[in-house]
């Protein structure tokens, strides 16, 4: 593995809360928990976390701001989507998802969680090998 290059944020603690929804090892800072919550999540190369769904009544779901690194975001049935600094994800509720980093980079965005009524996440099964071989194959 690499060294981790300097991010524009903190990268904060081992994220052991959530260690076990994910592959690997993630970090976690909490930047803002006025009006919305806003955290910078940082992945190790290889690290992502499990397919997930943002359960809302009403409102909700998630937006990332990529801000370092390469990773991937990937919907259930859908092909992965690359992803590099500067790129945005609107994750609407009610989407089954998994984000992470690629194999051979560290990976950073902020979460931003959009305010919901109801809001949950419920957190699914692993993203298997396959599958994420099959993202980083799609990138070649």
């Amino acid at each position: 593995m690499t060294d981790r290059p300097e991010g524009i944020f903190p990268l904060g603690e081992e994220n052991v809360a959530y260690a076990k929804y994910f592959t690997g090892t993630s970090y976690l800072c909490p930047l803002s928990k006025e009006q919305v919550f806003i955290a910078n999540v940082t992945f190790e190369p290889g690290c992502r976390n499990f397919w997930h769904i943002h359960h809302a009544q009403e409102g909700g779901g998630q937006i990332l701001l990529v801000t370092q690194g390469r990773g991937w975001y990937q919907e259930w049935g859908k092909p992965a989507r690359a992803l590099k600094a500067g790129d945005v994800v609107n994750i609407p509720a009610g989407v089954r998802h998994w984000h992470g980093a690629a194999s051979d980079s560290w990976f950073a965005h902020l979460a931003v969680e959009v305010p919901a009524v109801g809001g949950h996440t419920e957190w699914c099964e692993p993203v298997t090998p396959e599958q994420y071989a099959e993202a980083e194959h799609e990138d070649r």
